[in-house]
């Protein structure tokens, strides 16, 4: 329930991150021309324009061509991973409860369509995932105690106000981006806050087997 009210209450101030996501995956690879949007609109409070509009603006501020692909079960994030002449040369997943529920297939799927992929939440770097970028976890689960508290005591969760996030991380794994033939550029490492430098296979990453360069 904890981890739900952390997405639930926070997870409608992910919008001025969006930019970010986008500089980012810039920043690691200048050339990238095109970018995908991938989520699930139901899952995120104020639906598809709540990631959409602010993603449209980022990537062409950018110079990147944007799309979006809206997706609610599996079948609809193989076929959004599907290699086509005009599939996006890189992806951002934002958090939602689906994206973190199918978060390993999402990983699987980045790995195996050698697409680039940024993440809003550490946990997917963690597993396997190339680049993340969002809130400390850690901060949020302590700012959520107080909103289980209130709404254990009975006041309507849609009542809470929405409390910005206030620390951020960027977690890097460079065992995946090597796998994906990409050179993180220094000044991006040098901005990191969490380096994973080596990972073992993704059932020994699931065991936590995971060695992590702290910044």
């Amino acid at each position: 329930m904890l981890s739900r009210a952390v997405v639930v209450a926070t997870i409608g101030n992910f919008r001025p991150m969006v930019t970010k996501w986008v500089q980012l995956l810039k920043d690691l690879l200048p050339v990238i021309s095109s970018i995908a949007l991938i989520f699930n609109p139901n899952s995120v409070p104020g639906g598809e324009a709540t990631y959409r509009v602010p993603f449209f603006a980022a990537a062409r501020s950018f110079g990147v061509e944007p799309s979006v692909n809206l997706v609610q079960n599996a079948a609809d994030l193989e076929a959004a991973f599907a290699p086509t002449r005009e599939r996006a040369r890189g992806v951002v997943i934002p958090p939602d409860l689906f994206t973190i529920a199918h978060h390993d297939l999402i990983i699987q799927l980045a790995a195996q369509q050698h697409l680039p992929t940024i993440y809003g939440l550490s946990l997917f770097v963690k597993q396997g995932g190339l680049i993340s970028y969002g809130p400390d976890p850690m901060d949020l689960h302590r700012r959520a105690v107080p909103y289980v508290d209130r709404i254990l005591r009975g006041q309507n969760p849609a009542d809470l106000p929405v409390q910005a996030p206030t620390k951020f991380e960027l977690f890097i794994n460079l065992k995946t981006a090597k796998a994906l033939g990409l050179d993180v550029p220094p000044t991006l490492l040098a901005t990191a806050d969490n380096v994973m430098s080596r990972c073992a296979s993704r059932k020994l990453v699931r065991s936590s087997r995971c060695k992590v360069r702290p910044k």
